[in-house]
């Protein structure tokens, strides 16, 4: 099968492949739009005329920010809502009070690395329970408002990250292996990747399309457990590139009907046998395996009844 690619790449920005894009009458909501790369996807979909909601844990900074983009844009379709993801009931609460179709929802948010092993408040490792689990919940739970879009797209920001470890199904909340913060958060990350193959083969026929993407080395309060980004400096993102391939997975036309790849530089990657040591990329074949997309699509539901 060959490679989904585009003409945009490395130094594309999110303006650059949402120009000339219509999103005027669609919905979107971005986790974590409060800062980061989050702040430019939302701005990204704002600017093409989406409707956009920040779902962000402290509504109360993202308001400055909801206000910011606002004016930038001059689309006044931007609204906060409060979403912890680190707490199921913070969740459940988030998508039984949403009303009409969802035709973007970008699972953006996520905290890396953290130094020692922390627990939600319904007992997950941290990384997993915010940076999958809370979205996985999110997303099943707003099942029915994407297909009522009848064109939904799923965009899950997933990192070569998840290069470290596959998804430990035995053990997620390392009861039994000795924590490792990036093993932890690459199995995080694992599981993200995966939801995009999950979310193809369960609802790719009521219309729902998905993918996973790695967003590029960018500065943000990402690294603060790890002293900061280590990869060298030509190889770094802006804040602009890094929200390029979420923003081209959830608006491009080019994407109509592509479904369950995994993304980096608004481009599917390639496949590697074994994880590089200078910062090239890729996924692993565990982060898109159809069986583990399955187990993990399964034991899920069972982790949030």
């Amino acid at each position: 099968m060959s490679r989904f690619t585009t003409l945009f790449g490395f130094h594309s920005t999110a303006a650059d492949v949402v120009a000339g894009v219509d999103l005027g009458g669609k919905r979107a909501i971005v986790t974590g739009a409060a800062g980061g790369i989050g702040i430019e996807t939302a701005r990204a979909l704002a600017a093409a005329g989406a409707a956009v909601t920040l779902a962000v844990r402290r509504p109360r900074a993202a308001e400055e920010v909801a206000q910011e983009l606002r004016r930038s844009t001059g689309n006044s379709a931007i609204d906060v809502r409060h979403l912890d993801l680190s707490d199921l009931q913070s969740v459940k609460s988030f998508t039984a009070a949403w009303k009409g179709p969802v035709h973007i929802l970008i699972n953006n948010a996520g905290i890396m690395a953290v130094p020692e092993l922390e627990k939600t408040p319904q007992g997950f490792e941290l990384q997993f329970g915010t940076n999958f689990l809370g979205h996985f919940a999110l997303t099943t739970g707003l099942h029915q408002a994407l297909a009522a879009a009848q064109g939904a797209r799923v965009v899950s920001v997933s990192s070569t990250g998840h290069l470290f470890s596959p998804v430990l199904f035995d053990d997620l909340s390392f009861d039994f292996i000795p924590y490792s913060p990036l093993v932890a958060y690459g199995q995080s990350k694992t599981a993200n990747a995966l939801l995009a193959v999950g979310i193809t083969h369960r609802w790719i026929s009521e219309g729902i399309c998905s993918n996973a993407l790695h967003p590029g080395a960018i500065a943000t309060g990402l690294q603060k457990h790890i002293g900061g980004v280590k990869t060298p400096v030509d190889k770094r993102k802006t804040l602009e590139q890094g929200a390029s391939t979420s923003v081209m997975l959830a608006a491009s036309p080019l994407l109509e009907g592509v479904s369950g790849l995994y993304f980096e530089d608004c481009n599917q990657a390639e496949e590697v046998a074994k994880r590089p040591t200078n910062f090239t990329g890729g996924y692993a074949a565990y982060a898109v395996d159809r069986d583990n997309a399955e187990r993990l699509w399964d034991l899920s539901l069972k982790l949030i009844a």
